[in-house]
């Protein structure tokens, strides 16, 4: 059986699989909280950010993939209105229950469906936007993940990649500080779970940095791929272009 990485650990893919789906249902019922906590709130202009960037206009059709509990979708379906669809999607059971009450109660009744990101159960150049925010990472093979979001993007759509990546260095040592530090700590008081932060930190270290992503991005089929830093490269904003 092929390997992988689980943080710094190396697994069997199938053993990455059940890990990290154990890690979002221990943190799904706290996880915008966390989210708050840890980003001291900056993790919203991120995601506003790239609501603006995705150009979402009325009637067009949007996936959201890792959805979770359902920032981009709301986001989202703002922007498309009634006559659009925003489909609201994760591999994670809890946390797209969490999703879908959350949404249900702003009143939006969006379609919901459990998949795979590296199997997408959806018509080839259906969506005019495809988003994926802070779940690429997560992913066992990125690379198939990548090439079914171009699959399903109509021509000249959009795919937005909204992820953890590698800071600016003057910025690199209070950052390892914090990450291995201080959010374990959190998620232990918090959450009640410090191994899941603490995983966290390490996948976001083993995650691809910008050039590399965007490398990844065209071999999947992207023929224009720009890259978006932000907050000193805490996160960066991909976003490529089906041609």
């Amino acid at each position: 059986m092929s390997s992988t990485h689980f943080g710094f650990q190396t697994v069997d893919e199938a053993e990455k699989a059940q890990r990290v789906r154990g890690v979002f249902d221990s943190v799904a019922s706290r996880y915008d909280f966390m989210n708050d906590l840890m980003s001291a709130g900056l993790h919203r202009v991120w995601k506003a950010y790239t609501l603006a960037v995705s150009g979402a206009r009325a009637g067009q059709q949007v996936l959201d993939i890792a959805g979770g509990t359902g920032d981009l979708a709301i986001g989202f379906a703002q922007r498309v209105g009634p006559s659009g669809t925003v489909v609201h999607t994760d591999i994670n059971e809890a946390m797209l229950r969490v999703g879908r009450d959350r949404l249900t109660d702003r009143g939006l009744l969006l379609p919901t469906v459990l998949c795979d990101a590296e199997q997408l159960p959806f018509a080839s150049n259906r969506f005019d936007v495809v988003s994926v925010a802070f779940g690429l990472r997560n992913m066992t093979h990125k690379d198939r993940a990548l090439t079914e979001m171009c699959r399903v993007l109509a021509p000249g759509g959009k795919l937005l990649v909204l992820e953890f990546s590698k800071v600016a260095a003057p910025l690199s040592k209070a950052y390892d500080w914090y990450s291995f530090n201080v959010l374990p700590r959190l998620g232990q008081w918090v959450a009640g779970d410090a191994e899941s932060y603490r995983y966290l930190a390490e996948s976001i270290r083993m995650h691809p940095d910008q050039q590399t992503l965007k490398s990844m991005m065209k071999q999947a089929g992207f023929g224009h791929v720009d890259v978006h830093n932000l907050t000193g490269g805490v996160v960066a904003l991909h976003v490529g272009i089906k041609c």
